[in-house]
């Protein structure tokens, strides 16, 4: 057996080089864009160069359509008083949108979000996305769920970082084969690798908002969006702004 000093020395060894493996990255401002302050964001994303959002808090949960360029709802559906929205994606022509603790996922019709049917959800819903072929979900844990169309849950990865648990996945963003995702009550992104569930990357966005743009409403980062052109936009609980941003490698 080797000497505790050899055995410590390679453990701090083996903890830096897991450490460097994760990149460091900011993030710059390219554009800014007015976001509705009542809007308490849970899920973001685009398709087909429609911006979707869904929004929470009992008796404001809401899902629509929104103009870039005003912030606007083009299109609107609130749901029922009694259940709090949460994250929502589009797979197969069909909108998913997950409820926090009812136990329920909606599913709608994208173009005119209407109503289709309700599926039983057995776990608190936070975020979701899809790869494509399935789909992605948080539940606030350190867990994402892959699942088939009717949300059966196929896998489960557990995410980490430094080879920790990361607990409070919130919002998700499928991009390049990685799902992107906001840790709740942070202002710190991460980059996740769907297969293994280890953070390869971080991105901090502290002070994306500025302090003088923030008041007594205004609650945490949250809200992933990447439109077909390759922009990525960001933004917040109840914020006036979304920001379209650039990564900025971190020296």
């Amino acid at each position: 057996m080797k000497p505790f000093a050899q055995l410590l020395a390679i453990g701090l060894l083996l903890c830096s080089c897991s450490q460097a493996q994760v990149k460091e990255y900011g993030v710059r401002v390219v554009k800014e864009f007015p976001h509705d302050t009542g809007a308490y964001t849970q899920g973001l994303f685009f398709h087909e160069g429609v911006l979707y959002e869904t929004t929470g808090q009992y008796g404001d949960s809401s899902i629509r359509t929104v103009d870039l360029e005003t912030g606007e709802p083009v299109l609107l559906k609130k749901l029922n008083n009694k259940y709090f929205g949460e994250g929502s994606v589009i797979l197969d022509g069909v909108l998913y949108v997950l409820t926090w603790t009812n136990k329920v996922a909606f599913r709608y019709k994208p173009e005119n979000l209407a109503y289709q049917s309700t599926v039983s959800y057995p776990r608190e819903g936070w975020g979701i996305t899809t790869d494509g072929k399935q789909l992605i979900a948080s539940d606030g844990s350190a867990t994402l769920y892959f699942m088939d169309k009717e949300m059966k849950v196929l896998r489960r990865v557990k995410v980490t970082l430094n080879g920790r648990p990361l607990r409070n996945l919130n919002e998700l963003e499928w991009i390049d084969g990685r799902v992107w995702a906001n840790v709740y009550l942070t202002d710190m992104l991460v980059i996740i690798d769907p297969e293994s569930g280890k953070v390869e990357a971080t991105v901090d966005c502290k002070g994306l908002l500025p302090e003088k743009l923030r008041s007594y409403g205004t609650d945490v980062l949250n809200g992933i969006a990447r439109d077909a052109g390759g922009r990525l936009y960001l933004t917040g609980k109840n914020w006036p702004r979304l920001y379209q941003v650039e990564l900025v490698k971190k020296k």
